[in-house]
């Protein structure tokens, strides 16, 4: 069993969710049940489903809620993606955001293919 507290791949997640968060706080209040919202359930499920799978007996069962969590880093791109090409995220900002969720993706399928 990993502590996940100890996880880079947690902290940078957690950290990223804040971000996405603070965001989302300026899309428009036509956005909260669209964007808003799917963002933020995608960014939350990242660092849950880490801390999800620190807790299963198996490296198999661990390894299976890292798939989850790079899933839901996919969701986020695309979604961040659409938030650019509607304005609601600026280009720069929308950047940065896809470089550290790519370090996030690369960080956890390292970190998955030592767990076989």
């Amino acid at each position: 069993m990993h502590r996940y507290k100890d996880l880079e791949i947690w902290k940078l997640s957690r950290k990223f969710c804040v971000s996405i968060y603070e965001q989302t706080s300026n899309f428009p209040e036509s956005e909260k049940f669209g964007l808003v919202s799917q963002l933020r359930c995608a960014s939350v499920s990242v660092p849950s489903n880490i801390s999800e799978g620190c807790s299963r007996n198996s490296n198999k069962d661990f390894s299976r809620f890292l798939e989850i969590a790079i899933g839901s880093c996919y969701e986020i791109e695309t979604q961040l993606l659409i938030a650019t090409d509607l304005d609601l995220i600026n280009k720069e900002t929308s950047i940065t955001l896809l470089n550290e969720l790519n370090k996030i993706i690369q960080m956890t399928s390292k970190f998955k293919s030592t767990l076989k």
